[in-house]
């Protein structure tokens, strides 16, 4: 290997694309052009960096394996921060093979945390952290230790484990400081700013106040009945009871939380629950029905009692009812969730992620787009939507679970 692609590599392992550029940006050989893609990726230029990553895995002959699984790796690590997500998952797992077969320990290292990062991506939580705790990056350049524990503390907080968080963006700033990279200092800031920002919000006694993920874990630790409007579900006492496919029921329950410990008129039920106004008979026969049902899901944790005007909800073993919201509500707030993060998205990745059809999510971006929440480029295959990142508030919360009813 010459000593410009030489100096072009170190540039790129220290996060200086523009210096890598300067030494091989007239070249069209294999190695150039490799360097060249993974300096253009750095720079923010994915279409370009995709094109040219290619061209150098073509370009490098057929008995070149090592060079031709690293530009896989490469490609896919563009394609997960262009948010392609059906880039194939079985061609990096080749190339990580390949590399590993041939000594080339840290870029195969480097293939399996693209792997776990898109499972990360895609909510795949159990999966991703078993694939996590197989990897010992304590032999790993500082780089690759910081992805690591970026990708723990991902899994951490999407779990709920704030302590767990903290530990490991810690190590991820100390490693992060220790490569001198400053895009990946930046994005362990840009982590640690989100862990410190407004998980969600608690309503308890008709009083709202913002809860970090720190205080969302030791609410739900604690003896309060929670319902949950993030994960839908109701949480007290050490059980949980899950109303994520019961969407009428959540409305109830959560409607009922609000006004805890009052009670809440028909009517009010009626137009929360089934979007209608209480107008005959059979509107109050339809909500006795969903009252019922949702005395039974509860049991043991909390009953609903009738009174003069509607419904109140009484807990059975917890002093007090709080109910956890998310910290933006809206119609088409997964979407949004996701988007938030200012990457580009394609609606084939969105639909992926929230388990949705890709038609759906199309109209959700149609209807965000209209209301000027969010942006699109490029046409056909190639259209990507995104949002600027909005300060003062974390979308953790949002994430994992999907939108009942959409």
């Amino acid at each position: 290997m010459d000593s410009l692609i030489t100096a072009a590599a170190q540039a790129l392992a220290a996060g200086d694309p523009l210096g890598a550029l300067d030494r091989v940006a007239l070249r069209d050989d294999a190695p150039a052009l490799a360097l060249r893609g993974v300096a253009m990726a750095q720079l923010g230029d994915l279409v370009r960096a995709k094109a040219l990553v290619r061209r150098a895995a073509r370009a490098f002959g057929p008995q070149e394996t090592l060079a031709r699984a690293r530009c896989l790796v490469a490609e896919a690590e563009i394609a997960l921060a262009s948010r392609d997500l059906g880039w194939p998952v079985k061609a990096l797992d080749a190339a990580r093979v390949t590399l590993e077969r041939q000594g080339d320990w840290v870029n195969a290292a480097h293939a399996r945390y693209l792997q776990i990062r898109r499972l990360l991506l895609i909510g795949q939580l159990d999966e991703a952290q078993e694939q996590l705790a197989q990897l010992d990056p304590s032999p790993l350049p500082p780089s690759l230790r910081a992805t690591h524990e970026l990708v723990a503390a991902g899994i951490a907080m999407r779990h709920l484990h704030s302590q767990a968080a903290r530990a490991a963006l810690a190590r991820a700033e100390l490693a992060a400081q220790q490569s001198a990279i400053p895009a990946l200092v930046a994005e362990v800031e840009n982590a640690l700013r989100m862990l410190n920002s407004p998980a969600a919000h608690s309503i308890s006694d008709g009083e709202s106040r913002s809860l970090l993920l720190d205080d969302v874990q030791a609410l739900l630790d604690s003896t309060s009945l929670v319902v949950d409007a993030c994960r839908y579900t109701v949480r007290g006492a050490g059980m949980s009871v899950s109303l994520a496919k019961r969407p009428v029921l959540f409305s109830l329950v959560r409607t009922l939380a609000e006004a805890w410990p009052a009670d809440v008129p028909r009517e009010t039920l009626v137009a929360r629950a089934f979007r209608l106004k209480l107008s005959d008979e059979s509107h109050r026969a339809r909500l006795r029905v969903e009252i019922g049902r949702l005395r039974a899901a509860l049991k043991p944790l909390a009953n609903v009692v009738a009174t003069p005007r509607g419904f109140a909800l009484v807990t059975q073993v917890c002093p007090d009812v709080v109910l956890l919201r998310p910290p933006v509500e809206e119609k088409h707030a997964a979407v949004f969730a996701l988007l938030v993060d200012g990457e580009a998205w394609s609606s084939s990745a969105l639909a992926l992620v929230l388990g949705s059809s890709q038609r759906s999510v199309q109209r959700v971006l149609e209807t965000l787009a209209a209301q000027g929440k969010v942006q699109s480029f490029g046409q056909g295959r190639s259209r990507r939507w995104m949002t600027p990142p909005v300060p003062g508030f974390a979308t953790t919360l949002l994430l994992p679970v999907p939108l009942p009813g959409g």
